[in-house]
């Protein structure tokens, strides 16, 4: 029963995709894109300094009448990042998510990043951890 960022982790794994900040914005959604996901975070060797998501592009690129091919990362990307323990709850994490209006959210240790959620990982736990509490209590009403 996946309960914490940790069994959420060690079900969906480990590997973070980022990107450089120096990168352009359009090389980041060709990245988004090949790996299916809507935010990358952005680092400087081991230290996360920002997150990019496809919000910030249609935001901060599209809005503004800015080239995707000549804008970088850094100048359009959240330099305050959220982020979550191993130890939380995934009723913590979807609670963070929900009260600071973020889909992804960085997993560190010791300051160290060991992973990234999303909501629709917390979600999708969150929804098993129910459907096997259901289950149980089925199996025991039903005295099997």
């Amino acid at each position: 029963m996946i309960k914490s960022i940790r069994d959420v982790l060690k079900k969906k794994g480990d590997s973070v995709i980022n990107i450089s900040p120096d990168a352009t914005v359009y090389s980041a959604l060709e990245l988004m894109a090949a790996k299916n996901v809507g935010a990358l975070l952005v680092m400087k060797g081991q230290q996360v300094v920002g997150i990019i998501s496809e919000r910030d592009y249609a935001r901060k690129v599209i809005l503004e009448g800015r080239s995707s091919l000549k804008t970088s990362v850094e100048n359009i990307m959240a330099t305050k990042v959220l982020y979550i323990t191993k130890d939380k709850s995934v009723e913590e994490g979807l609670a963070l998510m929900s009260d600071k209006r973020c889909r992804h959210l960085p997993v560190l240790e010791d300051k160290k990043l060991i992973g990234m959620v999303s909501i629709g990982d917390l979600v999708n736990a969150h929804v098993a951890e129910k459907d096997f509490m259901i289950n149980q209590l089925e199996h025991y009403i039903l005295g099997g």
